[in-house]
């Protein structure tokens, strides 16, 4: 161990055990054995800040010599030396090429940005954001609860069934969630596997609630797609892949429940190519399919994993591997003759496809790695989230109306609004802000700006969603999603800053398929407008207007049947409101893009209805596309353009 320099430190710390250390970087004795680096470069470090890491050796190049407490300091250094003060450390920079002459001392400001670019760099690095979308029944709750499994986040799956089952998923948390045995709303799970935090967006399974399926993967960085390996692609899988493809993220695709009699992988390969474009490279290869799936070949290891079923129906992480080479004789005793032959059949056609990823098309999502497995019996799962780890998108840039990108480790704080959930805890009527951290470092307490209004906003407690469970959240980075409770402050689509204000695109509304009235017996008109307010805010439907003052009840706006039972059910269940919907025969609606002008302009229009948005902007509804095109031949030189889609208004 070298010596270096000692000083005397302020009386405030007397008796404080310190580590004596320099910042030299190379070792310079003397022939007396001490450290010869210029006094300059000598720093006096308070102990508790090094046993807290808020100190870096490493990183920071420094020496540490020893400890010692103040009292037994030396004082061979003069007057000019670094000072301790309070729990910090005020360091004289040395330049290269100085020869030690000592300069101008940082300011303290100038270390904690160094710290906090050093804190950035390593917390986004090890973040990894994915959202699930599939079709329903194809295992996505049940894959879900399995990657926590393995996360250690639960300890024992609860299996969702269609009909009640004796444990309930994790993350449905929705009471009708429960009953029905699918997910409904998306829900924000974090945990931990190997060193990686990594934040699941469980999405909304059916197609009916697509819109919430985009919002939702607004704020993630991957989606993975989960197929059904006896069914292939199916229709309501097409319209979330179209969703996932609109934000433009790489897609890792997983063929599920493999121990069920199911279609060749090379059926399902061609399928992803005819019906999406997209060519898929698997990863891994089942070995059988139904009782007969016995594990998988890993492509970029060459090994051949074999499982074994055990543990209680797959709630526990019940499935060990052992590993062989292909061509390892023991294999012929392991596998069937029949399956291990195929095997080796398809590992040569795999090897045609194409024996290299190409990562640049995989994070452009042109192509998407494969995975087999099954949820079920934990076959392949495991396997996925390492490969998963190695080969997601990490938290990247990402674009502002107006000006320039937004770098996750820069160090001003930015967040994106995607999502409002109300009553998640009925007890006491709450409603929660979903945020995606876009940049810099969240910190519990800290005032941001609300970009849309100017409002500034106290986080004072903001919260990690597990379900319908809740833990606080002291800090966040770029990737993680935070909860906030919403004092009304907040919209779908706001962007939160500090600094210089930041405004990110804004999410849009899916275009309507279907719409209705829906009424409530006039003594629960208080409760039926509340609950109509605190369902619009969240998204979970649009509602419109009639233009006529003596209709005042609303009209839901829907893209699917499912959101209007869900609409009827969440009033009645978390506002006592029982409602009553009448179909209004349109079934399509366009935003004028012009205005309330732009309508005065086109005068009388046959085959449409003009109502108003929740903005009080006009919307037309059409009954088909016939009756669309109708009246854009007569008079579409004056409505100027519709748009399928509305945007919030920007302020």
């Amino acid at each position: 161990m070298r010596h270096c320099h000692t000083a005397r430190a302020s009386s405030r710390l007397q008796n404080t055990p310190v580590l004596v250390a320099t910042s030299c970087v190379q070792p310079q004795p003397s022939t007396s054995g001490r450290c010869a680096a210029p006094k300059s470069q000598i720093n006096f470090v308070p102990l508790s800040l090094y046993a807290s890491r808020r100190i870096n050796t490493a990183a920071d190049n420094i020496h540490v010599c020893k400890v010692a407490s103040v009292e037994t300091v030396a004082t061979e250094v003069s007057e000019d030396s670094p000072k301790v003060d309070g729990d910090h450390v005020t360091e004289a920079a040395v330049e290269p090429g100085t020869g030690g002459q000592q300069q101008a001392p940082a300011p303290k400001q100038q270390q904690e940005g160094v710290d906090l670019a050093q804190q950035l760099q390593r917390e986004v690095a090890r973040r990894r954001n994915f959202a699930i979308i599939s079709h329903p029944d194809a295992g996505k709750t049940t894959l879900t609860e399995k990657l926590l499994l393995y996360g250690g986040a639960i300890h024992e799956a609860g299996e969702v069934k269609a009909r009640r089952a004796a444990k309930h998923a994790t993350s449905d948390w929705m009471e009708l969630e429960k009953q029905r045995g699918i997910s409904i709303t998306s829900t924000a799970l974090t945990f931990e596997y190997s060193g990686v935090q990594i934040n699941l967006l469980d999405t909304p399974g059916h197609q009916d609630f697509s819109e919430d399926t985009y919002r939702t993967l607004a704020a993630a960085d991957n989606a993975v797609m989960l197929v059904d390996g006896a069914k292939g692609i199916e229709p309501q899988t097409r319209k979330l892949f179209e969703v996932a493809r609109m934000r433009q993220l790489p897609i890792f695709t997983v063929v599920n429940k493999m121990d069920r009699p199911a279609l060749n992988g090379f059926e399902i390969i061609e399928q992803l190519e005819k019906e999406f474009g997209l060519p898929a490279y698997p990863i891994n290869w089942p070995i059988g399919s139904g009782d007969r799936f016995c594990g998988v070949y890993h492509r970029p290891t060459a090994k051949v994993v074999l499982y074994e079923r055990k543990g209680s129906s797959g709630r526990s992480k019940g499935a060990t591997k052992k590993e062989y080479d292909l061509q390892d004789p023991e294999l012929k005793e392991l596998i069937e003759p029949d399956l291990l032959e195929q095997l080796h059949e398809d590992v040569e056609l795999l090897e045609v496809l194409g024996d290299e990823l190409d990562m640049e098309e995989v994070l452009a999502g042109k192509v998407t790695p494969m995975f087999f497995a099954s949820a079920m019996t934990n076959f392949g799962v495991e396997l996925f989230l390492r490969q998963f780890i190695d080969l997601a998108a990490r938290p990247g840039v990402a674009p502002t109306r107006s000006g320039p990108e937004v770098a996750p480790t820069q160090s001003q704080f930015t967040g994106l609004v995607f999502k409002l959930q109300a009553n998640m805890d009925p007890k006491h009527r709450d409603k929660v802000a979903f945020v995606r951290v876009v940049s810099g470092k969240f910190e519990k307490g800290m005032k941001v700006k609300v970009a849309r209004t100017g409002r500034v906003v106290t986080l004072a407690a903001p919260q990690r969603m597990f379900a319908n469970e809740r833990s606080t959240v002291i800090e966040g980075f770029a990737g993680d999603v935070i909860g906030l409770t919403n004092p009304g402050a907040f919209a779908i689509g706001d962007t939160l800053c500090t600094g210089s204000v930041v405004h990110f695109p804004p999410i849009p509304t899916f275009s309507p398929e279907l719409f209705a009235y829906m009424r409530c017996p006039p003594a629960m008109k208080k409760s039926f407008n509340k609950g109509v307010e605190g369902l619009l805010g969240e998204g979970a439907v649009q509602v419109l207007y009639s233009l006529d003052e003596y209709r005042q009840d609303p009209i839901l706006a829907a893209v699917g049947q499912l959101q209007f039972e869900v609409v009827q059910y969440r009033m009645r269940d978390e506002y006592g409101v029982e409602t009553t919907l009448e179909p209004i025969p349109f079934s399509i609606a366009r935003w004028v893009v012009g205005g309330w002008e732009a309508v005065e302009r086109a005068g009388r229009m046959f085959n449409t209805v003009s109502v108003k948005d929740q903005w009080g902007r006009p919307v037309l509804l059409f009954k088909n596309e016939y009756a669309l095109q109708q009246v854009l031949g007569e008079v579409g030189d004056k409505l100027g353009e519709l748009s399928p889609y509305a945007l919030p208004p920007e302020a």
